[in-house]
């Protein structure tokens, strides 16, 4: 798991790479869940705010690129 400073130093292709290893992380461990080979139900969570860290990070700076884009047009 890592911190939010730690994926913010990562670029937009690193951070997307690391969505699909993380989601693909969960996928394996809900299908472990359902056949009762899971050893650390946690680990669903917390692959789960992981996800939800990244994500949050790529929303960010899409409204940055956005707000940077739209404040040259106002002026």
């Amino acid at each position: 798991m890592s911190k939010p400073s730690e994926l913010r130093e990562h670029d937009d292709e690193q951070l997307h790479i690391a969505l699909k290893d993380v989601q693909s992380n969960l996928f394996r461990l809900r299908l472990q869940s359902e056949t009762e080979r899971l050893e650390a139900p946690s680990e669903i969570i917390k692959a789960k705010r992981e996800i939800a860290r990244i994500k949050t990070i790529l929303r960010q700076r899409e409204i940055e690129r956005a707000a940077a884009a739209a404040a040259p047009t106002s002026s």
